[in-house]
């Protein structure tokens, strides 16, 4: 099988595609500022926001699958227009879609978020990914979503970001609540979707719902630094409208996949 893997040069693509290749699979990369430094991973430049480049990309490499991760937070032409040639341009070819989308659809609440609840963004990025999720269900119905929340791991922006305010660099807010998943977590469970029939919105986050500042304090015990420094406020202090408490209910994706979503405390812990 040949696999796409549109973001290679991302967090979570190139996760991806160090998991593919190790199973043996055919991956070609795409990146755009960054490069793919994945040994084994035929790498390609791509601009999503190129239409006709994307469609002349998936013509030519033919994959039976396409992991689509790329987003830009204030880019909607990368995250939302991109999305749908994306899209587009896999149903051209028949390729099985697995297209990564956010919790950043949602507007918060205290009550979980079930698989199929209705985007509700209440701010720029989260809107750009409820449109993508639009644009790619409206062309391929049997592409699923992944909806993911925060991704941790070695190397990830949220654990620099925890050791940024660790160190008085950055502030963490308590009032933000999310379910964190560990990269290798959620590589995993996209790979095994590519190779399923699951269609539609599918929740695939941790168990463990942690605010921000939860998490730099977890941080903090794991990598032996002191919290005392750690610089907290809360999202209505900061004058930033964003989603509060946003839980994923991510039980449907837990009895589908083997991969088991660790959570947060037990990831930091170990």
């Amino acid at each position: 099988m040949t696999l796409l893997v549109v973001g290679a040069s991302g967090f979570l693509g190139g996760e991806v595609c160090r998991q593919a290749v190790a199973a043996g699979g055919r991956v070609v990369g795409t990146y755009h500022r960054g490069a793919v430094a994945v040994p084994g991973v035929r790498a390609r430049r791509l601009d999503v926001t190129d239409r006709s480049a994307v469609r002349a990309l998936l013509a030519e490499v033919r994959p039976d699958a396409v992991v689509a991760t790329p987003y830009r937070y204030d880019d909607w032409a990368v995250t939302a227009d991109g999305a749908a040639h994306v899209a587009y341009a896999a149903a051209e070819v028949g390729a099985r879609l697995v297209h990564v989308s956010s919790d950043a659809v949602h507007a918060g609440r205290p009550t979980p978020y079930l698989d199929d609840e209705p985007p509700t963004p209440v701010f720029p990025y989260g809107a750009a990914k409820a449109a993508a999720e639009t644009a790619v269900r409206a062309t391929d119905p049997g592409a699923v979503l992944v909806r993911t929340s925060l991704i941790v791991g070695e190397g990830s922006k949220q654990i620099q970001l925890c050791r940024d305010a660790l160190a008085g660099r950055a502030t963490l807010f308590t009032d933000e609540l999310r379910c964190p998943v560990d990269v290798t977590d959620l590589a995993a469970a996209v790979l095994e979707l590519v190779d399923s029939a699951v269609a539609g919105p599918l929740n695939v986050a941790g168990p463990d719902a942690v605010s921000r500042a939860e998490l730099g304090l977890l941080v903090a015990a794991a990598s032996g630094l002191d919290p005392a420094g750690l610089k907290t406020t809360t999202s209505a202090e900061s004058g930033l409208r964003r989603p509060a408490e946003v839980r994923l209910d991510s039980s449907r994706a837990a009895g589908l996949l083997r991969t088991r979503l660790r959570g947060v405390t037990e990831l930091l812990a170990g």
